[in-house]
């Protein structure tokens, strides 16, 4: 199957300025981690080829702006969103506090057909935490969210973030692969990358620093 034939899939990150949406993304994106960060301005775009289940899957990666200016365009980028992210700082309890308002974004589209995960950022920080892991994951559950701690700095966690935990929910939910290999959960947790894919126009660095603030917003019909 050529690469333009391949299903998408939209992934976008939600979350307060800072809490580290971008260093998440660009870490799973290309494995970096850029420290000299600028906030993102509207939305950033990548997108990252895979093979998933044996079938090749082409991930659109939405990263958007926590400025509350920006938050009335959050429901017109999740609205076709197949995965909804929504990332808090471990050591910002207000950050932690406003993931409500993001669940609710959600809530009010009644974005049932999606795949939600909470992930709480910098653990790397673990001496300045501030929201403990069982509350955080009682959110979760509470909502039915799937749920980890992740570093971006370091990048402990952010595969089984992908691997272990989004990509076999994708797999059952959209019943991505043939019917045997559906039905054998071993297989359905066997995850292989493949290079990234760059997009034809480069999105500002996603990662913990970008050079370039940018105000142009992608088209989110990809």
């Amino acid at each position: 199957m050529a690469e333009e034939d391949a299903p998408h899939f939209k992934i976008i990150f939600l979350g307060d300025q800072y809490v580290g949406k971008s260093s998440i993304l660009n870490r799973f994106y290309q494995d970096k981690f850029e420290p000299d960060y600028q906030a993102t301005i509207g939305l950033d775009f990548h997108s990252k080829n895979i093979n998933l289940n044996g079938n090749a899957v082409r991930l659109l990666l939405y990263d958007t702006a926590g400025q509350e200016k920006f938050k009335s365009l959050i429901p017109m980028y999740i609205r076709d969103a197949n995965i909804i992210i929504v990332v808090y700082d471990i050591t910002n309890k207000d950050s932690f506090v406003h993931t409500e308002h993001w669940v609710n974004e959600t809530k009010d589209l009644k974005r049932e057909d999606a795949i939600f995960a909470l992930v709480g950022n910098k653990i790397d920080l673990e001496e300045n935490r501030a929201v403990t892991q069982k509350e955080a994951e009682n959110f979760a559950n509470e909502n039915g969210f799937l749920f980890s701690e992740v570093s971006a700095k370091t990048g402990d966690q952010i595969q089984d973030l992908f691997e272990a935990k989004l990509f076999p929910e994708m797999v059952r939910k959209f019943n991505i692969g043939d019917e045997e290999e559906e039905g054998n959960e071993e297989q359905n947790q066997g995850v292989k990358l493949d290079e990234p894919y760059v997009a034809p126009k480069k999105g500002g660095c996603c990662g913990g620093g970008k050079k370039k603030q940018k105000n142009e917003v992608p088209q989110t019909n990809e």
